[in-house]
């Protein structure tokens, strides 16, 4: 990015910088208090990427960008390699489209960076207002489980991580002239976001918090006097005891149902409940694996596979209702095969490398950032290990969006203050 075109047209770049600030907020405010409200900020941001070329603007890619750019493609042509193979036609080329069409959105951002303040504001609006929407379906209305619009699953993953990406945040907000209120905020969006993910009873994404725990400690915990080490370690426990205490929140009686369900397969009394289907789709999916492990059998053949192991009574009928076997890794591997699922780790692993390096940075600003990029990846690994993340619209949008916005920001605030120590 050739920062010199900034300072000769500063009104060009406050409007355009006041775009895309308003287009990151909507990503993180209304993703799941409206219909297909995950596309909004992204559909904003597209537009201004393809206005980008009649825009008199210098972008620069360096090498960890065009890493990024790498992972996505090639997630993207693996996605499209099996799509043409299993005569999916657009239908499959769909979701692979989209990891290649926000490679502009990262230029957008890289030319034009949010205001940060939008940024984590977005993001705290969208946890509180997430979390209250959960708290009206389950204790008001009285739904068995919040969804808001769409899928539970998908509803409490999401929600989670944008209540944990709130955490990120705090380092931001430290620093700033009115930090007491900005954390205020941020604490309640992340509050928010992690009732959102308990009404909804999506135990997936809760089995990953300590690994987030970890990543925050890494980032903010060594410069913490022991006291609050201790306090904070002490709020922890009691919160999560008192989660699991509270009848209404429901996380007991999951809690519960899980290890029933556990049991009950075990026994041989039931293979269709929530864990036990799980179970016999990986099985399943494990005999496909050994059968085709390079290329995998593509979603069409997977489904063909499954309906041919039940007949046999490999797996129980009752699971081939399932499109996908609700384990990313899984997923990938029996649709893809072993390239599919390199291309799945490299997409998690390569920006979780690359934010990582910054995770203790001297700026806060930086490093906000950078614990936010991290904690996406690994919110997402989690997330997989129960669900097929990426095979939903949302958590293709999600994931692809955040992360540009991330590293965008990100590398633009890294270039910032290297240009400022010159």
């Amino acid at each position: 990015m050739d920062l010199s075109s900034l300072s000769s047209a500063p009104s060009h770049f406050s409007l355009m910088r006041g775009y895309t600030s308003v287009a990151v907020l909507l990503l993180g405010a209304i993703a799941l208090i409206v219909p297909s409200g995950y596309s909004v900020g992204a559909g904003l941001l597209l537009l201004g990427a393809f206005a980008l070329p009649f825009i008199r603007t210098n972008v620069r890619f360096d090498r960890q960008d065009w890493w990024v750019i790498g992972v996505l493609a090639f997630y993207a042509l693996v996605g499209l390699f099996e799509a043409w193979s299993d005569e999916q036609g657009f239908r499959g080329a769909d979701k692979p489209l989209r990891f290649i069409l926000v490679v502009p959105v990262l230029a957008l951002i890289l030319a034009y960076p949010p205001r940060l303040g939008w940024l984590w504001s977005g993001l705290a609006v969208g946890g509180v207002a997430v979390g209250s929407w959960g708290a009206w379906q389950k204790l008001l209305i009285g739904v068995e489980r919040a969804g808001g619009y769409t899928h539970v699953i998908q509803f409490g993953n999401i929600s989670m991580l944008t209540g944990i990406l709130c955490l990120a945040g705090m380092g931001w907000a430290i620093v700033q002239p009115n930090r007491k209120q900005w954390l205020l905020l941020l604490t309640l969006g992340a509050l928010g976001g992690v009732l959102g993910s308990l009404f909804s009873g999506s135990r997936g994404g809760w089995v990953g918090l300590p690994f987030v725990l970890w990543v925050l400690y890494r980032a903010y915990g060594y410069e913490l006097a022991t006291h609050w080490k201790i306090g904070a370690l002490t709020i922890v426990l009691l919160g999560a005891l008192c989660v699991y205490a509270v009848p209404q929140l429901g996380v007991q009686q999951r809690v519960h149902q899980a290890f029933e369900d556990i049991e009950r397969y075990v026994s041989g009394e039931s293979r269709t409940s929530s864990v036990g289907a799980r179970f016999e789709m990986w099985k399943g999916a494990s005999h496909l694996i050994i059968e085709k492990p390079l290329l995998g059998w593509g979603s069409n053949g997977y489904q063909h596979g499954m309906q041919a192991l039940a007949g046999v009574g490999v797996i129980d009928p009752g699971v081939v209702q399932y499109e996908h076997a609700h384990n990313e890794f899984v997923d990938a591997t029996a649709k893809r095969g072993v390239l599919g699922l390199a291309a799945l780790l490299l997409l998690y692993l390569v920006p979780l490398r690359l934010f990582m390096r910054q995770l203790n940075a001297p700026n806060l600003e930086l490093r906000s950032l950078a614990v936010g990029g991290a904690l996406l990846p690994v919110a997402y690994i989690d997330f997989g290990l129960s669900q097929a993340f990426l095979t939903h619209n949302s958590g293709v949008m999600i994931y692809t969006f955040w992360l540009v916005v991330l590293w965008g920001s990100y590398q633009a605030c890294q270039r910032k203050l290297e240009n400022q120590a010159i």
